[in-house]
């Protein structure tokens, strides 16, 4: 039993954490910095209940709507692809969205591992 309410009591606080607030992409357009996830993810489910693919182009974001693309945009190099988001994070302090392993690679950021960017909403 004392595990039981242990458990509750984790899950509630997590859940607490957790950020459900979705914002409203039309006209989104804000620059940060990115980062990737790649092979250590690849396969685990993502908070909107897909499997994780490091070759796919997807990124995680803590607002926008799971579905949602946007263009990324590396302000070093000025290469840019466009992703879907279908995961919540980054969960790194000063990060504004983490992308796919193949994401990174087409932003010419793997060596790097993170880079200035600027994330655009895009109306479909």
């Amino acid at each position: 039993m004392k595990r039981l309410l242990s458990a509750c009591a984790l899950l509630s606080l997590l859940a607490g954490c957790a950020s459900t607030d979705t914002i409203d992409p039309h006209g989104y357009d804000k620059t940060g910095t990115a980062s990737y996830y790649g092979a250590k993810h690849h396969g685990k489910r993502t908070a909107s209940g897909e499997r994780f693919n490091q070759h796919g182009l997807t990124a995680a974001h803590r607002q926008l709507p799971f579905g949602t693309r946007v263009k990324i945009t590396n302000l070093n190099n000025d290469r840019s692809c466009v992703v879907r988001i279908n995961d919540r994070g980054p969960y790194s302090r000063g990060r504004l969205i983490d992308v796919s392993r193949e994401a990174a690679e087409q932003l010419g950021m793997l060596r790097s591992g993170t880079a200035k960017v600027r994330v655009q909403a895009l109306d479909d």
